[in-house]
């Protein structure tokens, strides 16, 4: 456990947490998501799908004093995506894993929940180009996962993800509101997709 303590003394923002799962933290394109890692495995390993990175960021933000607090964002036609947040002087800001650009971190400037979930609506999409996003998690807290040793398990953590799709999911947009979003920008769709494979 020492090389991945090490590991976690580093990461001493959520920025430089950001850039660890960004540039140390390779994607994991198992087939079907069949892993859950600990982040205990993904250190290890070097490699997470976004559940698994939020987990890791959210043990990272633990040691910075911040609850683990995770929300899941729900789409259709497409994958979820899972966010590490936190709160800075009452304001919300997250981290993420992602292999779409636009799915990443965001800055603790946002007052609510809601509004840091909305600014993910334009750059969350399919490779269809479809804008996916329809709905988003409360922040759940890890710690009352702690007796099922989440963060150091040897074994796939299912009962993580599981819960967190148990939950009810409040929508972002109308059904009204569905009829009049457009597909993705040429541009941003690109800009979006830059380096990435799936997310």
């Amino acid at each position: 456990m020492s090389d991945e303590f090490k590991i976690l003394r580093s990461l001493t923002t959520p920025a430089k947490i950001q850039r660890f799962l960004d540039d140390q933290i390779r994607y994991n394109l198992e087939p079907g998501g069949d892993t859950c890692h600990s982040p205990r495995t993904v250190l290890r390993k070097g490699v997470a799908h976004c559940m698994e990175g939020a987990m890791l960021a959210a043990v990272a933000l633990r040691r910075l004093g911040h609850p683990p607090l995770l929300v899941d964002l729900e789409a259709v036609r497409d994958s979820d995506h899972v966010l590490a947040v936190y709160r800075n002087n009452g304001y919300w800001g997250a981290v993420a894993k992602s292999d779409y650009s636009g799915l990443r971190s965001r800055e603790p400037v946002y007052r609510t929940i809601r509004e840091l979930v909305m600014s993910y609506f334009e750059h969350y999409f399919n490779p269809a180009g479809e804008k996916t996003l329809r709905a988003y998690s409360r922040p759940v807290n890890l710690r009352q996962f702690d007796r099922y040793s989440w963060m150091t398990s040897d074994e796939d953590v299912w009962i993580v993800p599981n819960y967190l799709c148990d939950l009810r999911h409040t929508p972002v947009v109308s059904k009204t509101m569905l009829r009049r979003v457009a597909p993705m920008d040429k541009r941003l769709y690109a800009a979006g997709r830059l380096g990435g494979l799936a997310h």
